[in-house]
């Protein structure tokens, strides 16, 4: 092999675990700095990589930090590597995959909350392993709402295929979802936005079912209520959040705008398709042909088309992945909508635009409510058995890297701020504001 030959985990990360199984659960990357390293003070044990010589105690014992010549930094990759082995013996009780090796699995990067992303290689496939469930449904309940999920939105062609369903269990407590691995890139922001505009026109033009037919996606036929109900829920965390007087002050005084706009916008009819509901750019990847392809659909359901715009370029959206992280103009905004009402059905454009603005503003209140609830719910301990629980939901600190853990913290602690609550406010109320395009 290329790499170093010995590789050093924490102490947590190894107890109980196979080198073999640590070895295809981490990512080496080189050249980083590692502090010096003894066993009389140093929290980690060396592990020999295949086809090294050297026992790990020696090697521990024997590094310092001017004797590295090609340091390597381990950064675990996923937050269920104790659950690699368990996952391979589910996958290979599917027809074709039986011969599965282990070292066939590669954890990708964790960089979401709710899902570890394991390709399994030479397939052009991925299973998706739940960490939770976002709408605190039990593990099976969750598992089925997602392949939904996917088999519904992929009739738009803008979805990776689902290929099969692992059932949740005591080894692998959540399940899984194996599907389509995306050949693509991050969006880039600006010059994507018209990809992500067609990708949703694609996925809202698809027919809606019968009421009876809708299950088990949700059904909101009122979307602002269903969408207030969730914010409702979420603002219960204002006072343990920590906000400071202004930022409090500016999500009550939209709060006081949206709960008397739901209060009259009750029982008017009101646009309703096949949604995605977290649609912020990172959840799309752009194929080789430059279209968008939506990859994290696990919150599809039946509700306003405008929630997935408004959620697709609302500040604390485009900026919460770094990979596509974007500060758009009011002008660029527009263009988006622009572009999307130019793609959708004539009928449908005409009865949304004048749902778009209070749906941007509804959906602002759910993204910061959102992050006063993370803030306050992540530091609890996680839930154990989640293969029996009643609920998953499970926003714990613990079921994440301390790498994504502290990313979100930043992002939440920004988006929670009375000058960047402000910024987002000034869509709809400062004097260059998107009233004049809608």
């Amino acid at each position: 092999m290329s790499d170093p030959p010995s590789v050093f985990f924490n102490a947590e990360a190894v107890r109980g675990r196979t080198a073999r199984e640590l070895y295809v659960g981490i990512t080496i990357e080189r050249d980083a700095v590692i502090p010096p390293l003894s066993h009389s003070h140093c929290r980690c044990f060396g592990f020999i990589l295949p086809g090294a010589a050297c026992p790990p105690t020696q090697v521990c014992a024997k590094q310092n930090q001017s004797q590295i010549t090609s340091s390597v930094r381990i950064r675990k990759v996923m937050s269920v590597i104790a659950n690699l082995s368990a996952l391979l013996a589910t996958l290979q009780e599917i027809e074709g995959f039986a011969s599965t090796a282990l070292e066939e699995l590669q954890p990708l990067e964790v960089k979401g909350l709710a899902h570890d992303h394991v390709e399994v290689k030479g397939r052009n496939l991925l299973l998706r392993v739940p960490k939770q469930s976002q709408f605190a449904m039990a593990a099976a309940e969750n598992l089925n709402y997602q392949a939904a999920c996917f088999r519904r939105v992929g009739q738009s062609g803008h979805a990776p295929s689902l290929k099969a369903v692992i059932a949740p269990s005591e080894s692998v407590p959540m399940g899984a979802l194996l599907v389509e691995q995306i050949n693509g890139r991050p969006p880039s922001l600006p010059q994507d936005l018209g990809a992500l505009a067609e990708c949703m026109a694609r996925v809202h033009a698809l027919p809606v079912p019968g009421k009876t037919q809708r299950p088990p996606l949700g059904d909101h036929a009122n979307p602002v209520a269903g969408a207030m109900k969730e914010i409702e829920q979420q603002a219960e965390f204002l006072d343990e959040a920590a906000l400071s007087s202004e930022s409090r002050q500016e999500i009550e005084a939209e709060l006081a705008w949206a709960r008397p706009f739901a209060a009259e916008t009750q029982g008017q009819s009101q646009p309703q398709t096949l949604v995605l509901t977290d649609t912020h750019p990172g959840n799309f990847l752009i194929d080789p042909e430059g279209r968008a392809i939506i990859v994290d659909l696990e919150k599809a359901l039946y509700g306003s088309p405008a929630t997935d715009l408004a959620h697709a370029t609302i500040y604390s959206s485009t900026t919460w992945d770094t990979d596509v992280y974007a500060d758009l103009s009011i002008d660029e905004v527009a263009g988006f909508y622009r572009r999307y009402l130019e793609t959708v059905p004539e009928e449908l454009a005409e009865t949304l635009r004048p749902w778009m603005l209070p749906l941007r503003r509804i959906t602002m209140l759910r993204a910061v409510t959102w992050c006063a609830k993370w803030r306050v719910v992540q530091s609890r301990s996680k839930t154990e058995n989640k293969h029996s629980a009643a609920s998953t939901e499970d926003w714990s600190a613990e079921n994440n890297t301390s790498d994504l853990i502290a990313h979100v913290a930043g992002r939440v602690d920004e988006y929670l701020q009375a000058k960047t609550l402000r910024r987002m406010r000034a869509e709809w109320l400062g004097p260059a504001s998107l009233r004049a395009f809608f």
